[in-house]
């Protein structure tokens, strides 16, 4: 499908916007990388230290003018910078390093909670005002309103201290050398269940209340009615007939919600200690490490806007409505 171009423009300028607050937001905090640093040497802060930090930090405490357009001649470049906290390196390097944690998480909660999410919202639309939707549909309210931190810190303390079933912290166990092996692949599934269900509640609230609605709007279609004048079982038209035309808004739904789950999941990262883009942003923020803040943001907003992207495309190859209307 060939994307209109007022909706690649709309793009553009929601991507220009976001470079400028991504370089705003994090010198909007107080004080500054190069302060941070030498309050961090202690007693090691001496005139030579000092001096070797202001002379390779310097460019950070430019006017912020010039600091706006070193920062946009190093994105025209590819070049986010390098790293104040983790120096010498980059901050491709740092983000590269947490990234792949982070993608994991959101993913497997993002599935997990789309396949419980749906398949809920599904069986609550078709049994609209039973017993399983009246008490479905309002716990699907109150899991949209619960904040991460509490779903965290609860899980934490039930399934981590006082059960002692999971492991409270880190990707995998520290003991364990990185390898494909069923012993490492085995830890970072017990360390990820946690975090996976912190992220969980809130996406499959979400999904379930938009597939409930989307799917009580085609209930009365004419194609739901020549499925049941087939034959088929009830169950091979609630899900082959009407959950699949209802799919359409869950799917953009969940490009809205990604920025939520980014949120989320920065919040749970911190709690676990999970060594992924969240984590990375809070020590990075508590050092003052603007390069890292900023490719950090970046990262979220692009990925942000790319499944909003694909969410656009996927919508004009499955409706063919929307296919006519951007042509």
């Amino acid at each position: 499908m060939r994307l209109s171009p007022r909706r690649l423009a709309v793009y553009c300028v929601a991507f220009l916007f976001a470079i400028l607050v991504n370089f705003a937001v994090p010198r909007l905090m107080p004080g500054s990388p190069v302060d941070s640093m030498i309050a961090q040497l202690g007693p090691r802060a001496t005139p030579a230290a000092i001096e070797a930090i202001r002379a390779r930090f310097g460019a950070i405490e430019k006017p912020v003018l010039e600091q706006f357009v070193d920062y946009v001649v190093g994105l025209a470049h590819f070049d986010l910078g390098v790293s104040v906290k983790y120096y010498p390196q980059t901050v491709t390097e740092v983000l590269g390093r947490s990234l792949g944690w982070t993608a994991f998480l959101v993913t497997t909660a993002i599935v997990f909670s789309l396949c419980i999410g749906v398949s809920l919202g599904a069986i609550a639309a078709w049994r609209r005002g039973g017993r399983f939707d009246t008490i479905i549909t309002p716990f699907s309210v109150v899991m949209i309103a619960v904040p991460p931190v509490i779903i965290a810190l609860a899980t934490l303390f039930f399934f981590g201290v006082t059960l002692r079933l999971l492991p409270v912290g880190y990707a995998y166990d520290p003991n364990l050398d990185p390898g494909l092996n069923f012993t490492f692949f085995g830890s970072v599934f017990l360390h990820a269940i946690m975090p996976v269900l912190t992220l969980s509640p809130y996406l499959i609230g979400e999904f379930q209340t938009t597939m409930r609605s989307s799917m009580i709007s085609v209930l009365g279609e004419d194609y739901v009615t020549m499925g049941r004048a087939k034959g088929l079982t009830e169950t091979a038209v609630m899900f082959s007939y009407a959950a699949r035309n209802a799919m359409l808004p869950v799917m953009t739904n969940l490009a809205l919600m990604l920025g939520a789950v980014f949120g989320g999941s920065i919040v749970t990262e911190i709690v676990f200690n999970y060594p992924g883009l969240g984590l990375t942003l809070y020590t990075a923020s508590v050092a003052r490490d603007y390069p890292v803040i900023q490719g950090q943001l970046l990262l979220m907003t692009l990925a942000t806007l790319g499944a909003n992207l694909l969410v656009d495309i996927i919508y004009g190859i499955v409706d063919p409505r929307v296919r006519e209307s951007a042509a």
